[in-house]
């Protein structure tokens, strides 16, 4: 059996595209969703796959790096573009520390608008 666990957050940044033709190139902001998931096929000995509590502490530690600020500023991003799918490679990288022995980041979602989103899996 395998057991996959998400979690969702939101910040809002802003960004703008280098190398982009068009209005993205412009600085714009977005309010993003984040969504995060863990899998794996055992369960410790409380019956949890992870503790939700420690997924939802890490990821606010990331949130709180990219929150209200400008993207473009930021490392990673001061080098590569602050796309959807370039802030969703950082955050799976930031919580390779979360994981367990049974437990493994699996994917991150990012959605820039309620209808646009770009995953990264592992």
């Amino acid at each position: 059996m395998k057991y996959k666990l998400s979690v969702a957050k939101s910040f809002a940044g802003a960004h703008c595209l280098r190398e982009y033709k068009g209005k993205c190139e412009n600085l714009h902001g977005h309010n993003w969703k984040i969504r995060v998931a863990f899998c794996g096929t055992k369960l410790n000995s409380q019956g949890m796959l992870i503790d939700f509590g420690d997924i939802k502490k890490h990821l606010d530690k990331i949130i709180s790096y990219l929150d209200h600020k400008f993207l473009n500023e930021l490392t990673p991003f001061d080098k590569i573009n602050p796309t959807a799918e370039n802030i969703a490679s950082f955050i799976l990288g930031q919580l390779k520390s979360v994981e367990t022995k049974n437990a493994k980041v699996s994917e991150v979602e990012v959605w820039e608008s309620h209808s646009s989103s770009a995953m990264v899996e592992v």
